[in-house]
């Protein structure tokens, strides 16, 4: 790179050129108009995409991270720009994403004073083991710009990885220096000494009911390999973490189901009676162990292997057998020195009865006008091998996780992309930044109709810069029951027949997307379904097929009414 005199925001375009970015999402501001005058400067290598709101850029960025394993970036302006962008990063540090947020901020001569939209961001975003970034900072001097952003990467990929975030004063954006940019970053790879993997192996021989659960992010295609080599070679059931579903390829024959919110009860038990589980890249967290009941916190009833990137990570919950510290891209190296096993295993019968319950789990009951189940059996059928599906939060996502079985990253790269932090509006951004940074692939998103609505302006970002996209399916399918239905399920449950604020009046989604520019149509029952997805694949045009439910039936009519019964005789109202 130059090391002629150019604005601090050149340098940062330069910068992030360095570490192998092409694509920023965010939204324009006066802060940091420097760096977009870096952007069509460099405009033939790297590109701004300018989304409609910032939580949906904030969106588009970690799905990135989550996709590439390398920090997805946003670029918003000071204040309410950073603060819409908060929800973004929160969902990063949850789902262990790597990622770098440059906000920028106000100049330096009206610093501390409440200017314009002034919020002091290493206050607001942390760091902390409950903050909502893993380092936040605030470049003073121009000349440190290539500084600060190569330890903003170091920092998003070592250990557990995670979100960061930079704030630049216009003075500092505008700001002249020849300081070099610094070469790409490339984590340190963590690998356990020698007798915590005997140790390990010791444990596992002495199992009867051993089980996986594995997960995380950073999983590379060859250590996905590798953990579904070791798993075949030791006839291990293998359970995946909530929303991490593609860890292991979910039509192998060991695969177990996941677990997660709505956890099949046959797996719930099945965790709670295995005497080893080996948790595998997961931060065993709230949702993923059911509130800490299917592992006891601090000490679970199981032996417990507790493998992470992050060493922070482990023993924070629970006190395990053994803790060992591992990057995920060391995997390979790990199982190799782990082995095969001496003979044949004991567990056969196990792993059998483990993997028959998550065959059973995907059997299901009809229901009419629209059955789910038949919707999400019907994606997966036909969509492409490679396709990358997402989702965001609400009791819609349930039939995703339970009925698709993602493929694995073995078979050649992140397939699911969800949020472990539960934020609504994740999916629609989620599906247009794949759409737009995995060329050739096709990419359906599963939506609720209160979470489409908190991001789906974001319709036309993809119309807007996806001209060369055109003939890959972008696809989503937005599920409106008229109703918040997780509330109104827990509604149901804890206050029965008394709702309140968790209806939704919406618009026509169908002619919404069109006024955005994507096809669109309407379904209402379930075998209108498959003509209108084979549709929208062969398409030219991103589309949206609207499904039409009755209300509540995202939990079902019998489901409300048994939730409502049990509830009347907790309360001895029956």
């Amino acid at each position: 790179m130059s090391t002629i005199s150019r604005p601090g925001g050149h340098v940062i375009v330069e910068a992030l050129m360095a570490q192998g970015v092409d694509t920023v999402f965010g939204v324009p501001g006066e802060s940091f108009l420097a760096a977009l005058d870096g952007f069509h400067a460099h405009r033939s290598r790297i590109r701004f995409i300018a989304c409609r709101q910032e939580g949906g850029a904030s969106f588009m960025a970690e799905a990135v991270g989550k996709l590439t394993g390398r920090p997805g970036v946003c670029m918003v302006t000071r204040g309410p720009g950073a603060t819409n962008a908060s929800i973004g990063i929160h969902t990063a540090f949850q789902d262990s994403t790597p990622m770098v947020v440059i906000i920028g901020q106000v100049g330096a001569e009206f610093r501390d004073r409440e200017a314009f939209q002034e919020v002091d961001y290493r206050q607001f975003f942390g760091p902390g083991t409950l903050g909502m970034a893993k380092w936040s900072a605030e470049v003073s001097d121009a000349a440190r710009l290539p500084e600060y952003i190569s330890r903003a990467f170091h920092t998003a990929l070592q250990g557990r990885p995670g979100p960061v975030v930079l704030a630049v004063p216009e003075d500092v954006m505008s700001g002249l220096t020849d300081a070099p940019v610094l070469p790409r970053v490339e984590p340190a790879r963590a690998v356990p000494p020698p007798q915590d993997l005997m140790r390990w192996r010791s444990l596992l021989e002495a199992a009867q009911r051993p089980l996986m659960i594995v997960g995380g992010s950073g999983w590379t295609v060859s250590s996905a390999r590798a953990l579904q080599d070791y798993a075949q070679a030791w006839n291990l059931p293998v359970v995946c973490g909530l929303r991490f579903q593609d860890t292991f390829d979910n039509r192998h024959r060991l695969y177990a189901g996941d677990a997660g919110i709505g956890i099949n009860p046959a797996l719930a038990d099945r965790i709670q009676q295995a005497d080893l589980v080996m948790a595998l890249g997961v931060r065993l967290g709230e949702m993923t162990t059911s509130g800490y009941t299917l592992l006891q916190a601090p000490r679970p009833a199981q032996r417990l292997i507790h493998l992470h990137p992050g060493p922070e990570e482990l023993g924070r919950v629970y006190a395990a057998d053994l803790l060992l510290q591992a990057s995920p891209s060391a995997m390979d190296d790990v199982f190799r020195a782990l082995g095969a096993p001496h003979g044949s295993v004991g567990w056969g019968n196990w792993t059998q009865a483990a993997t028959a319950e998550y065959a059973r789990n995907r059997e299901h009951v009809p229901v009419e006008p629209m059955d789910m189940a038949v919707v999400v059996k019907t994606i997966e059928r036909l969509a492409p091998a490679d396709t990358v599906f997402t989702n965001g939060a609400g009791n819609f996502s349930g039939w995703l996780h339970r009925y698709l079985r993602y493929p694995g990253v073995a078979e050649g790269g992140k397939t699911q992309l969800a949020p472990t932090s539960g934020a609504m509006g994740y999916g629609l951004p989620a599906a247009i930044a794949a759409w737009l940074t995995q060329p050739g692939r096709a990419v359906v998103n599963l939506a609720g109709d209160g979470d489409f609505l908190m991001t789906g302006q974001e319709l036309a970002t993809a119309t807007g810069y996806g001209a060369d996209r055109r003939g890959t399916p972008l696809i989503s399918i937005v599920v409106d029951n008229g109703t918040y239905g997780t509330i109104r399920m827990h509604q149901e449950r804890e206050y029965p027949g008394r709702v309140s604020g968790s209806e939704l009046y919406n618009p026509d989604f169908v002619v919404l997307a069109r006024a955005y520019g994507w096809a669109a149509e309407c379904v209402t029952c379930t075998a209108e379904f498959e003509p209108a997805f084979a549709r929208a694949l062969r398409s030219d045009s991103p589309t949206l097929i609207h499904l039409k439910l009755p209300a509540n039936i995202s939990t079902s009519r019998a489901t409300l009414e048994a939730i409502r019964a049990a509830a009347l005789k907790r309360s001895g109202l029956t």
